[in-house]
């Protein structure tokens, strides 16, 4: 197995001697390398986008997304996805991620799972991949046979594919249809792909996962109206949120949080059009299901 061509597996010329430095050097030089991921981000940005654009397409149609991954990759996809369930309100059956390894491997290295295409496969047929499906395989080394086998699996079925990695020329990007290839180069420490390389991955799965949301009415204004008020704190925000978006008082918002049956959008829309909580989960269901788009046709309707 030759490494010596992947940019994350190459020694850092600045890091040479990291072992001889003080705290506050290691510091500096960590962050001053850290600066640059954001840079290699901005540079993906045309992958990234027809990348979203097509994943878009099939979460809008029923289709679900599924991260996939091994090790650091593949714990940065469950993260990112476990993510979305508290904060938009999505179900965990429309986009969640798969660990080389299952549950265990997300505490425990389990050797070998990442060389397996086969598990891979095993894994996708166990979670019921379909075409309607958008399967996002990430690897920062770009070479991983399991996020590979997954990938070639995913376009034998018609499913839409994406791959994440952080070299260039990838092997996962060759076989999947949208590859994202962010060349954050030589880590600090060489091949601890969980330090720039980890931080380039959470940023462009920040922004798949973000923008999905967006784009599909999970968010009004800058504010998470979707947001699952399942603890007193995530109660405390939704209240937050109704008064936010409306400019009402407390009263209100508590008033009309009780009556929307704790459901955040719906209380937003019984406010700012003066609606019951009927109408208003009528006009949601009917629509595209963004308040902005709601509200701005209610506003020509009575110009």
């Amino acid at each position: 197995m030759d490494l010596s061509k992947l940019e994350t597996e190459n020694r850092n010329p600045h890091s040479l001697a990291i072992d001889s430095l003080s705290v506050d050097e290691l510091i500096e030089l960590i962050n001053r390398e850290d600066e640059t991921v954001s840079k290699a981000v901005k540079k993906a940005s045309p992958a990234i986008e027809k990348a979203i654009q097509t994943a878009l397409e099939k979460f809008k149609t029923g289709g679900r997304i599924i991260y996939i991954g091994a090790g650091t990759s593949g714990r940065l996809g469950v993260l990112d996805a476990v993510e979305c369930l508290p904060t938009y309100g999505v179900s965990e059956e429309y986009i969640f991620g798969i660990l080389a390894g299952g549950v265990n491997a997300m505490f425990k290295a389990v050797e070998g799972a990442e060389d397996s295409k086969e598990l891979a496969i095993e894994d996708l047929k166990h979670n019921k991949l379909t075409s309607k499906d958008c399967l996002i395989g990430i690897a920062a080394s770009g070479r991983t046979p399991y996020v590979i086998g997954a990938l070639e699996y995913a376009n034998s079925i018609g499913a839409e594919t994406i791959s994440v990695s952080c070299v260039s020329n990838s092997e996962v990007g060759k076989v999947s249809h949208y590859p994202i290839e962010v060349v954050t180069g030589p880590e600090v420490v060489t091949g601890s792909t969980r330090m720039k390389a980890g931080t380039a991955q959470k940023m462009v799965l920040n922004m798949i996962s973000t923008i999905l949301m967006i784009q599909t009415g999970k968010v009004y204004s800058n504010l998470m109206v979707d947001v699952k008020p399942t603890n007193e704190k995530l109660v405390v925000r939704a209240k937050n949120i109704i008064k936010a978006a409306t400019n009402c008082d407390d009263d209100i918002a508590e008033k009309t949080f009780i009556a929307s049956e704790q459901n955040v959008k719906v209380a937003i829309l019984m406010i700012l059009l003066e609606v019951s909580n009927e109408e208003a989960k009528n006009l949601l269901v009917n629509s595209s299901g963004k308040i902005y788009d709601i509200v701005n046709q209610k506003e020509k309707e009575g110009m």
